[in-house]
């Protein structure tokens, strides 16, 4: 786009314009993917806003990229969370390199179809260009579809530019700063940040560097990096503690030493206050328990992140040793992929075309990652991870390597391939291994980019139930083999702290990291028994004979054995040896939820997640739908107790079609009861349409994020006064316990309650200050906290005084190992997840009451959460 020039980009949609700020989706709102525009639709076919080409239709044909003249690039995303559907409700006008005008067509939606099956119908408008471009105005108000002029975009100035435009302005009345037409040297500045110049920091030194016109360099020891490149930068091996010197060149360069310099002391967007902080890996956290099959389970948590490699030994030969990175047990053929192992030519004749196709690859890769950042949904630490990969593409001595290789004679593919290997093995070789771990997100970036100049397949494929095997996984890898049933992976390379291992902890695939060479001779075929259950002792086992298979077999078929015969004693009450009985009931959402949790022995229903049929929809539920979802899960239970929660959205649990004032602190702000005290219809209509259901037996209801007694004695009137409006006869009222004011005062609340039900992940959360939807934190939260512990005794002795009962509907009420202590503390009712049930009711059957008093007494005494844990792991079995 040249000067002046600018591009009018017409509405797509009909419908109220929203601020991208404003879009219930961080992706979107935090502009990870671009800046732009939200049009809530009205019309449900989606036109071109200008003349373009129709550069990409994702395959899910929800989004589509646009370009246009100037080399603006436009991407539309249809809804929020769309790509689920994966092609559902939508069919394509165009196709892939079609030439589009202003108003045409481009594709069609189903929007009853999204409404059902989607968050949000917010149709996003994102500039992708924005290295290169700027919305210099954008339109409020209401869109009319084809007509509206939706958002100007034009040139961004870049600091040349702008500079330029200065000293052709005269210098008359001004004050300018001297510019520097030699080279500047800053004076020495140490690294602060606790684990060097890792991916991070050097991407912010790397971006802060582009944005001024000069030619900067950093040194270390005798040795220089290009300021503008990260790979560059990672390269240096700038530990905590180096001493950088930051030199300059051209028009610009004071400026620009004086600020990397101040941006290198402030530790380049890290937090130094903690001396363990690390922004390329959260804290090591037990990873969810994969689904048990017949090919792979985690039957253990996670460990601490270990060292990268595990020692040899070389007792059996068959053994490959490693590190486990994700736990669990895989057994399957093995599998071997390279991202980078694409056949491709190394000469070729024509430069230019060479270097036009390289450049072309790298615009596709480019959109393509955007596109992947904006469909990672509220899945953060993926689109955290191609956000960093985006930075890696434009990497400058990568793409000069590439370059360069052309000129001399290469092919596009086989110049990039070798550019890319050559900063790979760089990055792998160094000490540093959060830094060998991004050499991972480098080989991802380049074989992402290989894919589009070889013309291969999208990847390489692995069949379900496979071990696959690599020098190195790449985080992208990881989802896809995982997404269609790879059981486990094992590498070469990579470590605990990589982005693939962070990923396939979180997707519950075991993975091997730090394996010997001779993992990449293996045969593809071979049998594998992959058993990273142990951080030190993990280890790939090939050619397992019949008697190792028939045990490790058993090993998972002793799981499901235990599984069947929970399920099967279900139906049959909790007593502990000594003759406690708790009650064990179930949280669910939906009739279907319920039919299930009667099959697997839920004495009734402990909590009634009522939000969720709110979620999901354009407009709030009526009182008519209410009243048919309660009475049809008062009819699944069969007479069983129904405990019907109250609305409980706002903080981390938003509606679109319910804007609430923006927060600082939204777990602080309107949420839970408070939402009813800001829409008194809301709550009257909800309460109206609980006394409508007709239940079998005890009905309750229950007021969530309560922290007063003024707010539940509000609530209890509203209750009162349609109650007797209806004719209904008296219903039990109870309060979550989830504000450690109420615990507190749960002695006060007693009076004026009929029950308690505690709720331990927001109780945990509010008592030790940790935000549980926090990455960083969520590790450390711990409802098995003494802290917590003695707040749920505090409510569990109110309650025994006033013969009121009390119940966990937490997690920490799902946990096995924690049913000891909970009853122990005096706890009468465990409200768990569908599919504990079982396992939590065996559980019950095998402590003595007496025992876990003695227990609860013990872990009241004690410091942490883990020192809880050791007590319950020697002292809670049966004996």
């Amino acid at each position: 786009m040249h000067p002046g020039d600018t591009l009018t980009l017409l509405a797509p949609l009909s419908g109220p314009i929203v601020p991208i700020e404003s879009v219930p989706d961080t992706v979107f709102a935090d502009k990870v993917v671009g800046d732009g525009i939200s049009i809530d639709p009205t019309t449900h076919t989606l036109l071109a806003p200008c003349d373009a080409t129709v550069t990409q239709l994702h395959a899910a044909r929800h989004a589509i990229t646009l370009s246009a003249a100037g080399g603006v690039e436009i991407m539309i995303h249809v809804g929020i969370d769309t790509v689920a559907l994966k092609g559902a409700g939508f069919t394509a006008r165009v196709k892939e390199g079609d030439s589009v005008s202003a108003g045409q067509a481009l594709l069609d939606f189903d929007a009853d179809l999204l409404l059902r099956e989607a968050p949000s119908l917010l149709t996003q408008i994102i500039l992708l260009s924005g290295e290169t471009s700027a919305i210099v105005e954008r339109a409020s108000g209401v869109a009319t579809a084809g007509a509206s002029r939706l958002m100007t975009v034009g040139p961004r100035r870049r600091a040349t530019e702008d500079a330029s435009r200065a000293s052709s302005a005269g210098e008359a009345g001004a004050s300018r700063p001297p510019r520097a037409t030699v080279g500047v040297t800053s004076a020495v500045v140490a690294v602060p940040n606790p684990h060097g110049l890792h991916a991070r920091p050097a991407a912010v030194l790397a971006s802060e560097a582009r944005s001024f016109a000069a030619a900067i360099s950093v040194e270390l020891g005798g040795r220089n990096a290009n300021a503008k490149s990260v790979v560059a930068l990672m390269n240096l091996g700038a530990g905590p503690g180096a001493e950088l010197r930051i030199t300059a060149s051209g028009s610009e360069a004071a400026r620009a030493v004086a600020r990397l310099v101040e941006l290198v002391r402030s530790g380049l967007g890290e937090d130094l206050s903690a001396a363990r902080a690390t922004t390329d890996a959260p804290e090591p956290t037990a990873a969810a328990p994969a689904a048990l099959s017949p090919t792979a389970a985690a039957l253990s948590p996670t460990a601490a992140d270990p060292a990268p490699r595990a020692p040899r030994t070389p007792d059996d030969p068959r053994r490959l040793p490693g590190v486990s990175a994700a736990p669990g047990l895989a057994i399957g053929p093995v599998c071997k992929i390279d991202p980078l192992a694409l056949e491709v030519e190394e000469h070729a004749t024509d430069t230019e075309a060479e270097l036009a196709r390289l450049h072309k690859a790298l615009l596709h890769t480019r959109l393509e990652l955007k596109q992947l950042v904006a469909a990672s949904g509220k899945r953060v630490e993926q689109a955290q991870i191609f956000s960093a990969h985006l930075t890696m593409l434009d990497d400058p001595d990568v793409v000069t390597r590439a370059e360069v290789a052309i000129v001399e004679g290469k092919s596009a593919a086989f110049a990039w391939r070798e550019a890319v290997m050559s900063s790979y093995r760089e990055l792998a070789r160094m000490e540093n291994p959060l830094l060998a771990a991004r050499a991972n997100d480098l080989r991802d970036v380049g074989g992402r980019a290989l894919r589009h100049l070889a013309g291969g397949d999208e990847a390489q494929a692995a069949p379900a139930g496979s071990v696959v095997v690599a020098e190195t996984l790449t985080p992208s890898e990881v989802v896809r083999l995982a997404d269609h049933g790879a059981s486990g992976f094992a590498s070469v390379l990579g470590g605990a702290t990589s982005h693939a291992a962070i990923l396939a902890r979180s997707l519950g695939v075991p993975y091997l990291v730090g394996a010997p060479a001779s993992l990449l001779d293996v045969e593809a075929g071979t049998t594998a028994v992959l058993d990273a259950l142990d951080a030190g002792g993990a280890a790939l086992l090939l050619h397992p004979t019949g008697a190792e298979l028939d045990a490790y077999r058993g090993r998972l078929g002793a799981r499901r054995a235990v599984r069947e015969r929970q399920e099967a004693a279900a139906a049959e009450r909790a007593v502990t040896r000594d003759g406690i009985r708790v009650a064990v009931l179930a949280n669910i959402a939906s009739a279907d939820d319920a039919r299930k949790a009667v099959r697997l022995g839920a004495e009734g229903v402990g909590l009634l997640r009522t939000e969720l049929m709110f979620f999901d929809r354009a407009t709030a539920p009526t009182e008519a739908d209410q009243i048919a979802a309660y009475q049809a899960i008062a009819d699944a239970l069969g007479g069983r107790p129904l405990t019907i929660r109250t609305l409980d959205v706002g903080g981390d649990k938003p509606l679109s079609y319910m804007p609430l004032p923006a927060e600082d602190n939204p777990l602080l702000g309107i949420r839970g009861l408070r939402i009813g005290a800001l829409h008194p219809t809301l709550l009257r209509g909800q309460l109206r349409a609980i006394l409508a259901a007709r239940v079998g037996a005890v009905r309750r209801v229950l007021l969530p994020m309560v922290s007063g007694l003024d707010e539940l004695r509000e609530a209890k009137q509203v209750l009162e006064e349609e109650r007797l409006r209806a004719g209904s006869p008296p219903v039990e009222l109870g309060v979550m316990v989830e504000v450690p004011s109420v615990a507190i005062q749960a002695d006060r609340f007693a009076e004026e309650v009929d029950f308690f039900s505690i709720g331990t992940n927001d109780l945990t959360q509010y008592t030790l200050a940790m935000d549980r939807t926090h990455p960083r934190l969520a590790g450390r939260q711990d409802a098995l906290h003494p802290a917590v512990l003695r707040l749920i005794e505090a409510t569990a002795q109110a309650a025994r005084r006033r013969e009121r009962h009390v119940g966990i509907c937490g997690a920490v009420a799902s946990d096995p190992e924690a049913v000891a202590v909970l009853i122990g503390l005096g706890v009468t009712e465990l409200s768990v997840s569908v599919q504990a049930m079982p396992e939590v009711k065996s559980k019950i059957r095998e402590l003595d009451a007496a025992r876990c008093r003695e227990l609860a007494r013990a872990a009241l005494d004690l410091g942490t959460a883990a020192e809880v844990r050791a007590l319950l792991a020697e002292g809670a079995r049966p004996g």
